[in-house]
């Protein structure tokens, strides 16, 4: 595994310690894989994948079943201990070689032009500083590698994005880990450089209540080759 030696990164190993989310989190993400349609969506996310990948915030690891056959290494990133553990058990059920590793998003423990992808599930709304680990991202990606994302973000009409940006403000991030529900992870891909390819957006729960955290895109964009 393409590791930076110890001690280069600024963020610490458990620079993100959310125990009460963490499990939480953990017990609703298993239920979303078919109530919601979640191992639907990890599939379209993941497919057609090879090589060696990096996954940011690999969370409890409900991704690693769905990697296909032609990866030949997933590394994933995650800095909450908690989560760490899970996805420590998930990778040894996983049918692809699965690395989980202690660290933050915006100083990535691995080595530069090291990986084929990056995926990026349900994190970048976390992230302390977006344009910061969105350049991880291209550092540690080859030119003409791919990104993976799955993110939920802005959405609705005036009334929901008036609410998104008022619970960034105040309680979410406080009672969800971080998480920020009025960032727009398509301009941030852009913004950082990122070649946008196909995307679409997608509502969580496709049936039901529509919340604050329903408005999801899914789709890829590349890291430009050399003199693009």
């Amino acid at each position: 595994m393409a590791l930076r030696p110890a001690g280069s990164g600024k963020v610490s190993r458990d620079a993100v310690h959310h125990p009460l989310f963490a499990r939480f989190y953990a017990r609703i993400s298993v239920n979303a894989e078919t109530r919601m349609g979640m191992g639907g969506v990890r599939d379209r996310l993941l497919a057609g994948l090879s090589g060696r990948v990096i996954e940011i915030g690999a969370g409890n690891g409900l991704n690693f079943a769905h990697y296909p056959g032609a990866v030949s290494e997933v590394v994933a990133i995650e800095p909450e201990r908690v989560l760490r553990k899970l996805a420590v058990e998930s990778a040894l059920r996983a049918g692809v070689p699965v690395d989980v590793v202690p660290g933050a998003a915006e100083a990535l423990p691995v080595k530069s032009e090291a990986f084929d992808a990056v995926v990026l599930s349900l994190v970048l709304c976390s992230v302390r500083d977006v344009p910061r680990a969105l350049g991880e991202v291209r550092r540690v990606l080859r030119p003409g590698g791919v990104v993976r994302f799955f993110e939920h973000g802005r959405g609705g009409g005036r009334a929901m994005t008036f609410t998104q940006r008022a619970l960034d403000r105040t309680v979410w991030p406080v009672l969800n880990g971080g998480c920020h529900v009025s960032r727009d992870p398509v301009a941030a891909l852009r913004d950082a450089g990122f070649e946008l390819g196909p995307y679409r957006r997608v509502m969580m729960p496709e049936k039901g209540p529509t919340l604050p955290t329903s408005y999801c895109v899914l789709g890829t964009a590349w890291r430009p080759r050399l003199g693009e």
